[in-house]
């Protein structure tokens, strides 16, 4: 069976985006899998209309479709449902990408070159050489280093950016993870899944992109969503959830 790539777009509220992003992620995707790919817009019912709109893509492009879900979850459950779609039909990759273009579409091929060349889990990191973010002002990029090192410091993990939210997984590690134990709804959600690749022994390579402000729309970032995490975390730690014992192994970008 030929190689396949799935590209899990979340989407809540992203009708300003959802076109553009898609567009770019086709442009970015084809000539490294021409025809061997799959982008799957998973809305949660979005009151702007972005399942319509993502419906007319799916109609326009073949290798576009939509899954809605009835009511709003969360990023986690929004990404598991993303993950089954895409394993039950065969990928061989598996992307999860912001929609609202603070992921540049332009670097799945370099999270795509990295599995491919090795890794189990390609991680697009803020934190390490090559790395940065733009538009973000002190306030912010303080409580993102510090959500980081938080989250190093508590799990243990030799990983610079754990609260990261763009990758590619080798579909081994998704089947791996026991996805109906996932705890996290939110961006904890992120470091929990790292996390259990590496207590499986799965490597992960970070590789170095720069993470851009939001275009259109608004954050989906709320106290309730930090919180979660903070208190989550602690938890992970000492988990007895069948992925294993361990913290596995990590080669850095």
């Amino acid at each position: 069976m030929p190689e396949t790539a799935w590209l899990i777009l979340p989407t809540y509220n992203e009708a300003e985006n959802i076109e553009a992003i898609v567009a770019a992620a086709r442009g970015a995707l084809e000539p490294c899998l021409p025809g061997a790919y799959r982008i799957l817009v998973v809305d949660d019912s979005s009151p702007d209309g972005t399942g319509r709109v993502a419906d007319r893509l799916a109609a326009e492009h073949g290798e576009v479709e939509v899954l809605h879900r009835r009511d709003r979850k969360g990023l986690g459950p929004a990404y598991v449902a993303g993950f089954r779609r895409a394993l039950a039909a065969g990928a061989s990759y598996i992307f999860e990408m912001d929609s609202d273009f603070s992921h540049d579409p332009a670097d799945l091929p370099r999270l795509l070159a990295a599995v491919q060349g090795g890794a189990d889990l390609a991680l697009g990191s803020r934190y390490i050489d090559g790395g940065g973010v733009e538009d973000w002002g002190l306030l912010r990029r303080l409580v993102s280093r510090s959500g980081c090192y938080y989250a190093r410091s508590v799990l243990g993990l030799d990983v610079h950016d754990l609260t990261g939210g763009f990758k590619c997984f080798r579909r081994e590690v998704l089947e791996a993870i026991d996805l109906d134990t996932v705890r996290s709804h939110g961006y904890g959600f992120q470091v929990e899944l790292t996390q259990r690749a590496m207590r499986r022994g799965f490597t992960v390579r970070e590789v170095p992109i720069t993470f851009h402000d939001r275009l259109h729309g608004h954050s989906k970032m709320s106290p309730w969503i930090a919180l979660e995490a903070i208190v989550v975390l602690p938890q992970l730690r000492y988990a007895h959830d069948g992925d294993g014992d361990g913290d596995g192994s990590s080669r850095g970008g």
